[in-house]
């Protein structure tokens, strides 16, 4: 334990307790132990300041641990004596997120503590600032009187095309009367950019964005704590604000707002429960709103003028009219534009050289000879390997059928298409992965998805291969690609007049046709009526169930009313109810097994 956790001042005592008192008042604690989900009762000794939320050291066995202080002044279990708290340590979350943590552990079938971690200050905060005023002062940028009338709506959803600037609904919510405002972007890049322009006209804010040290974000918190507009990232749902007055989530489509360790949360949800709770406003923003905002709240209505000057051209190549000579990725148009001006980024979501080949010899596709999958072509120090993404085996480049050893390309990877791209060009031509550190310094970049993220701007985007995500085999893969459409559209609208280019076989698919006419709720419509003839998410609530002790948790569950077992497919089962009350009261109500096993409520990739 650091120095710092030995000796807390001001509390009513400066040094461990002394094991042997018992006396004084009873409070419940949570321990922050994994595998044990209950509350144990301690005294504190005289007249400490200890409240619900504040972080403490108790004993638990033989050993010391961290625990949150969930009640004050609780009756003991009879018969029981009781041992006091060995430390009090920091400030913690709020007794509403003490409470809403309970809440959001039965929402997501997990555990509380897996939450109040989140809430909790990354190190120890013993004194809080002064309270930030409220509202904010000074003058705001002018507001459209519709977004205006959609920040003081309850539930409201609000199309907001990727090419708007999004900072007069910010500024205008930081200047919240009767509390502060909760800000969520998506990601770091864009949550500590709007806290920048805040603070540069005056506002109060605390930047919880997740990057800095720890003791820097402690000073963050203790400023939310203190209260002030807060502004941050998925973990700042969790925000410790003492007076939330109005909640504002940016991008709220985002799959960036759901983790995939369990408990697979949603700080959009999270934010929109925490601002029914406080009675205040909660406003739902994206250019591409998803069903679960939709069937949350009432969409704001805007003129179609407004959503066209929101979203950028979109070009649509059909490539079944292409020469097939020109090859599988690259029309004449985006030869055209990677060999003009400007910054151009070509999107192409399969990573290494080739993903998909067949033997030159016999025609076979070529596959792992231990599962049959398909399987890829690598380069390493010792030559080409064929590699199985199932598996991860690898093997010489050998067909299995005839033992040819030269393989068509059927499916290229971003590296074998940046080479093929660099000789299009005529000009340097960078490749980006998740896996890339600094951007490359071309002119033409070609990389995953993680491409868009990273990139600050673009002159063009260009999607080579925009079926990889229409026709993935996702309930959720139109609205994710039209999500990708969106965001691509954001980075051309910051470089000026630029456009997007989507190569497709099926140009007249809705989510496509939604960007090219710039307008999302075509597609929104026809996706919902969909989904409720075929009972998917979120007209449903669906959860899936994997890992060893799986089978035995099935077991346990039984047939609840309501609640319909499919599967197993490679080893997943996937449950599904009419609604989250009957699906989370299901579990909630099922012990779980020794064996180690995984629930994700709502899986984005499901």
């Amino acid at each position: 334990m650091a120095a710092s956790d030995q000796t807390q001042l001001g509390l009513g005592f400066d040094r461990p307790v002394d094991d042997r008192v018992v006396d004084g008042r009873v409070v419940a604690v949570r321990p922050d132990v994994v595998g044990i989900d209950r509350l144990f009762h301690y005294t504190v000794p005289g007249d400490a300041a200890v409240a619900v939320g504040d972080v403490v050291r108790i004993a638990l066995g033989p050993r010391r641990v961290r625990g949150w202080v969930v009640g004050v002044d609780v009756e003991p279990d009879p018969g029981v004596q009781l041992r006091p708290i060995a430390r009090w340590s920091s400030r913690g979350p709020t007794p509403e997120l003490v409470a809403l943590a309970d809440w959001a552990a039965w929402r997501w079938a997990g555990r509380p503590a897996h939450l109040l971690r989140t809430a909790t200050p990354p190190a120890n905060v013993t004194a809080l600032p002064a309270a930030a005023p409220t509202p904010a002062t000074g003058p705001g940028p002018a507001l459209d009187p519709v977004l205006a009338a959609a920040l003081v709506d309850d539930r409201a959803v609000l199309p907001l095309g990727p090419g708007e600037d999004r900072y007069p609904l910010a500024r205008a919510a930081a200047r919240t009367e009767g509390g502060h405002a909760l800000l969520l972007c998506p990601g770091v890049a864009e949550a500590t950019a709007l806290a920048a322009r805040l603070r540069r006209d005056g506002v109060a804010v605390a930047l919880l964005a997740g990057q800095e040290p720890a003791s820097a974000l402690a000073r963050e918190w203790a400023r939310a704590r203190a209260g002030a507009t807060v502004v941050g990232t998925r973990a700042a749902a969790w925000a410790p604000l003492p007076d939330l007055g109005r909640v504002v989530v940016f991008d709220e489509h985002d799959e960036g707002y759901q983790g995939d360790q369990t408990p697979t949360w949603n700080a959009r949800d999270v934010a929109a429960e925490r601002a029914r709770r406080a009675g205040c406003p909660c406003l739902l923003v994206s250019p591409t709103p998803s069903p679960e905002a939709r069937l949350w709240g009432r969409v704001v209505e805007r003129s179609r003028a407004a959503m066209r000057a929101g979203w950028p051209r979109v070009e649509v190549i059909d490539k079944r009219a292409l020469d097939p000579d020109v090859g599988p990725l690259f029309s004449p148009r985006v030869v055209q534009l990677v060999r003009g001006d400007g910054r151009v980024l070509c999107i192409l979501n399969r990573t290494g050289r080739v993903r998909l080949l067949s033997c030159a010899r016999c025609g076979n596709v070529a596959a792992c000879d231990r599962c049959g999958g398909a399987v890829s072509l690598e380069s390493g120090p010792d030559g080409d390997r064929l590699a199985c993404p199932r598996d991860d085996h690898r093997r010489p480049p050998v067909c299995l059928g005839c033992g040819g050893t030269r393989f068509k390309h059927l499916r290229l990877g971003v590296s074998r298409a940046r080479e093929e791209l660099e000789v299009l060009a005529g000009r340097p031509v960078g490749e980006v992965t998740a896996a890339t550190g600094r951007l490359p310094d071309a002119p033409v970049l070609i990389g995953t998805e993680a491409l868009l993220r990273r990139a600050g701007r673009a002159d063009a985007v260009v999607f080579l291969d925009i079926d990889q995500h229409l026709l993935a085999v996702r309930h959720r893969a139109g609205e994710q690609a039209l999500a990708l459409l969106a965001l691509a559209g954001r980075l051309v609208a910051r470089g000026g007049h630029g456009r997007i280019v989507v190569q497709t076989r099926d140009p007249d698919h809705p989510a496509l046709v939604a960007a090219r006419e710039a307008d999302p709720e075509r597609f929104a419509e026809e996706d919902l009526a969909l989904r409720r003839l075929l009972r998917l998410p979120p007209v449903t609530a669906l959860a899936t169930v994997s890992g060893a002790g799986a089978g035995d948790l099935l077991a346990a569950l039984g047939e609840p009313e309501g609640v319909v077992v499919q599967g197993p497919v490679d080893g997943t089962w996937r449950l599904v109810a009419p609604d989250h009350r009957v699906l989370c009261d299901a579990l909630a109500a099922t012990p779980r097994p020794e064996a180690r096993v995984r629930i994700a409520v709502d899986p984005h990739d499901a």
